[in-house]
């Protein structure tokens, strides 16, 4: 079932499907030899080989501990689990904290919710994806996933950090900025690979990381509620384990089957196509910024062409920011898709000399200093160079730039938005290329809630459609004027409660009567 508001249905991109079989290591432990659900068909010999026999361990055991002093966590259980850090060789441990939140109507539900996170590097402890209402009648369950901030070892980047905020000063594309990228990739790879095998952070191992937790927890049965890379992770544990798995919610789906340096352009053209559009069919907007998309693509070629230094005050301190068409291209993708009111003013203001607006938004997320060391970047580094990047050519990378931003220079199709250099940075990031099963499609006949925002310039609303597909039950919804994260709309929020009462049939009713928010005509500077 296709749920849609006021917004263009983009087409389903073709895909080659791949035979369906369960990712599924034997297990010593009986609990989880008995997570793995039987395969659709049974797996070639190559995928097989990719799949080595485990090493035998002891089930996982949960050891109490103090709660981080957060207000989510005022009422929860927590504590450490302690699992292998890499099943196949039986070597290394890592820790991992977990809560359970009460539900706020007791006696709960007898299956809970499991909350799992993006980035991959997000910690779901200490920021978790909670939709308003889902913890009503349900406990929810966390578990920071392995290399994140909270869990041992902890893979941080502060080398990363600090060269993303040097880079508002460079010029986004040029080679020396990737150089500089990669070095303080390989500075922090050097780091964390003298005591952490880099190679087991990677979303099978973090599959069977579920798979323990619910062991530990004695939950038979429970939901999940998934957030961007989350997605990916869901897709991948719901072959794994089906039968522990009452319903799925996937909110900004990132499907594994596909996710790669091209598969961001789409998502980027569907989001920039509908926020233009929706200019275009508010009078007051169309009026005041006509011919919104082509400025935009206007304003990128000449950026490129002579990009622009400017000065802003961020964070205390003047900041020098360089602005060309890749910086432009960036700051849409996640920032403007996110506190879209004033992307048509800002457009109009940098093309009358004016860049300021853009790159006081720019500056300030990517220099802030209370952010510095807290993403997990040998997660999300270990993920993408062994599941995403080798799967790719760069010719195809570069086909489907071309297909999406025609009108684009060469130079700033070159280098995927949100991704940028991470081919150069993976020549130096050292960890084997994943298993071909990694990037099979999920089908599945679990009740599956897919939820997509119509400004998701991250994760487009094209792969939310992409996956229900093969997902035999499920709501497809997307929510107009709704960026990445969708779980903080009070409409999907509505949904996904419905939907976790009855997983067939939820109630998508709000969905026409959202509308995507007006533009601002001539707000006022920053």
């Amino acid at each position: 079932m296709r749920i849609l508001g006021s917004i263009p249905v983009s087409a389903r991109p073709a895909r080659s499907v791949r035979r369906e079989w369960t990712v599924c290591l034997a297990l010593a432990s009986t609990v989880l030899m008995a997570a793995c659900g039987p395969s659709s068909s049974p797996p070639d010999t190559a995928q097989s080989a990719t799949m080595p026999t485990t090493a035998a361990h002891a089930p996982a055991k949960l050891e109490p501990r103090d709660c981080p002093d957060l207000p989510e966590l005022a009422d929860a259980q927590c504590w450490t689990m302690e699992v292998r850090a890499n099943r196949i060789t039986g070597q290394g441990t890592v820790r991992l904290p977990v809560a359970r939140i009460p539900a706020e109507i007791q006696p709960a539900e007898p299956d809970p919710i499991v909350l799992l996170t993006g980035g991959p590097g997000n910690d779901a402890i200490l920021d978790p994806p909670i939709p308003n209402g889902v913890g009503r009648n349900r406990d929810l369950i966390l578990m920071s996933a392995r290399g994140t901030l909270s869990a041992e070892p902890a893979l941080t980047c502060p080398e990363i950090d600090a060269f993303y905020a040097e880079r508002v000063g460079l010029v986004f594309g040029s080679p020396s900025t990737g150089s500089k990228n990669a070095d303080a990739a390989k500075a922090c790879y050097d780091r964390l690979s003298d005591s952490a095998d880099l190679a087991a952070f990677n979303t099978v191992e973090m599959s069977y990381d579920l798979a323990e937790l619910r062991a530990a927890l004695e939950i038979d049965r429970w939901n999940i509620y998934s957030h961007s890379y989350g997605t990916d992770l869901a897709l991948v544990y719901m072959r794994q384990d089906p039968q522990a798995i009452r319903s799925v919610t996937l909110d900004g789906v990132t499907p594994p089957s596909v996710a790669a340096l091209g598969w961001t352009w789409a998502s980027a053209r569907e989001a920039f196509d509908n926020m233009t559009a929706a200019c275009e069919a508010q009078p007051q907007c169309e009026a005041a910024y006509p011919d919104l998309a082509d400025k935009f693509v206007d304003m990128v070629n000449k950026l490129e062409a002579q990009p622009i230094t400017t000065t802003v005050d961020v964070h205390g301190r003047n900041t020098t920011v360089v602005l060309d068409g890749g910086t432009l291209l960036n700051w849409f993708v996640p920032m403007a898709t996110h506190f879209p009111a004033e992307f048509p003013a800002a457009i109009y203001e940098l093309a009358e000399g004016k860049p300021e607006r853009i790159a006081q938004v720019w500056a300030t997320v990517w220099t802030d200093p209370a952010k510095a060391g807290k993403f997990g970047w040998g997660l999300a580094l270990s993920v993408w160079c062994s599941e995403w990047v080798p799967f790719e050519t760069r010719e195809d990378e570069l086909r489907m730039a071309a297909e999406a931003f025609p009108a684009f220079p060469d130079s700033v199709r070159e280098q995927a938005p949100q991704l940028p250099f991470l081919r150069e940075v993976c020549a130096v990031w050292r960890v084997p290329k994943g298993p071909d099963a990694i990037r099979d499609v999920t089908t599945s006949d679990i009740p599956t809630l897919v939820l997509s925002g119509s400004y998701d310039g991250q994760t487009g609303a094209r792969w939310g459609h992409y996956v229900a597909a093969d997902l035999s039950r499920s709501t497809e919804v997307t929510v107009p004027g709704v960026a990445h994260g969708i779980y903080t709309d009070p409409c999907a929020a509505q949904i996904a409660v419905s939907f976790y009462e009855n997983p067939l049939e939820p109630d998508t009713g709000c969905v026409s009567a959202v509308q995507p928010p007006p533009y601002a005509v001539n707000p006022p500077p920053p």
